[in-house]
């Protein structure tokens, strides 16, 4: 147990504590190369609309400079007839843009999640071509471009969510734990009367009442999510509740919130952290199968379980359930290897 103090020597051996943790995490190789590689993968995933779209990132035209990835122009600024936004893969506004002294530059993969390309010489879904590398879906849309902004949606889904359930479960543990009695008995009845709540049929039900949105998903899920982290924050205050540091804190008339903020919940962290990234792995799973049974985000949002449920469809278009069932094993087991690698490292046995 480690007695978070306010003095100078307990704050040297708080940093010396993680410092020793971090070090003993890097010494797993497997855990903190997954670490870096998925948040390489997250960091070029946020700026996706600099790295995929379909309207360029820089127009010099007749000696202006001109941002269509920042504002909207008309395409009569270009030479265009209408005063409507700009077509910049149009032929007769490309080759004004490409003239003598004028240039375009688009960003590396020139399709958004949204954009129908409309030059295809066949049926779609297409397959890998040079102009889109990893084909289009069903509706002629790029499966890079989508795979992008779906994986930075998931990811950022299961941070979202993860953070609200570990927040509630926290929350609702530590007062579970630090108080006992009626209040740990009244919260334990009502944890097992929510938990036996049929959580994918509130899905299903609330999908038919309302529009479905992100927003929906999160409040859904975030009322569930908390469950299972705090009962083992419950577990820790009720272990540290009656040790000698927490009564001589209540004999000095430290408040509750205080205690438990400052003594407590260090200790309880081991699990909280622990548990992290296999949570955002649960939410990003959660989110992928709602998506693949038509319950999640709208069918216009990139999503990585609706180009699962479009290979499902489209058996011979091996294109689309390939790559987003690359992308989504290869995203859960980064995760788990980071959580593998945290619980070794907070493991007080292998210390």
């Amino acid at each position: 147990m480690v007695d978070s103090s306010t003095s100078g020597n307990g704050r040297l051996t708080t940093v010396s504590i993680r410092a020793k943790s971090w070090q003993r995490f890097k010494r797993n190789r497997r855990g903190y190369y997954s670490l870096i590689l998925f948040a390489i993968l997250f960091g070029i995933s946020l700026p996706a609309e600099i790295i995929s779209n379909d309207v360029p990132l820089l127009v010099k035209y007749e000696g202006q400079y001109y941002y269509p990835i920042i504002f909207e122009y008309p395409e009569t600024i270009f030479g265009g007839d209408f005063e409507t936004e700009t077509d910049y893969k149009d032929p007769f506004i490309l080759d004004r843009l490409q003239e003598s002294g004028n240039f375009v530059i688009f960003p590396p993969n020139d399709h958004s999640f949204n954009s129908i390309n409309e030059e295809i010489d066949g049926p779609v879904p297409s397959p890998p071509s040079k102009d889109n590398l990893l084909g289009t879906d069903d509706r002629g849309r790029d499966v890079l471009a989508r795979i992008i902004y779906g994986f930075r949606l998931s990811v950022l889904f299961g941070l979202i969510l993860t953070f609200v359930g570990t927040v509630a479960g926290i929350v609702a543990g530590a007062v579970q734990g630090y108080f006992g009695g009626r209040t740990d008995l009244i919260c334990q009845r009502f944890i097992e009367i929510w938990g036996a709540m049929p959580e994918l049929y509130l899905l299903i039900i609330f999908a038919s009442i309302f529009q479905p949105s992100i927003f929906l998903l999160l409040l859904l899920l975030s009322l569930f999510s908390w469950m299972g982290l705090s009962d083992y924050v419950r577990a820790e205050f009720l272990k540290g509740r009656n040790l000698e540091y927490v009564k001589a804190a209540r004999a000095l008339g430290v408040g509750n919130i205080v205690i438990m903020w400052r003594h407590l919940l260090p200790n309880g962290f081991t699990p909280v952290i622990t548990f992290l990234p296999f949570r955002v792995s649960a939410a990003i799973l959660a989110l992928t199968s709602l998506d693949f049974l038509g319950l999640g985000v709208p069918p216009s949002t990139p999503s990585l379980g609706e180009l699962l449920a479009q290979g499902k469809a489209n058996i011979d278009a091996w294109w689309l359930s390939l790559s987003a069932f690359f992308i989504l094993v290869m995203t859960l087991v980064l995760l788990i290897f980071i959580g593998e690698a945290l619980r070794e490292t907070l493991d007080p046995r292998k210390r």
